[in-house]
């Protein structure tokens, strides 16, 4: 079952904050997802523990 936390993010391109969902059910996860401002797409990587979000890191893909 999806343990789903919603963080603030920016967007590497186009500097607009925009939210995104991360399934802290899975420990560590690296993914792909559009800005939803400029379309451009973020490279999303995390790092949970126990359910929690530990830390999230964002680059240009």
């Amino acid at each position: 079952m999806a343990n789903l936390e919603e963080q603030d993010i920016t967007c590497p391109f186009c500097g607009e904050t925009i939210t995104v969902f991360v399934d802290c059910s899975e420990d560590n996860q690296t993914y792909i997802d559009d800005c939803t401002v400029c379309c451009r797409p973020i490279e999303i990587t995390t790092h949970c523990e126990e359910g929690t979000l530990i830390s999230l890191n964002i680059g240009r893909s």
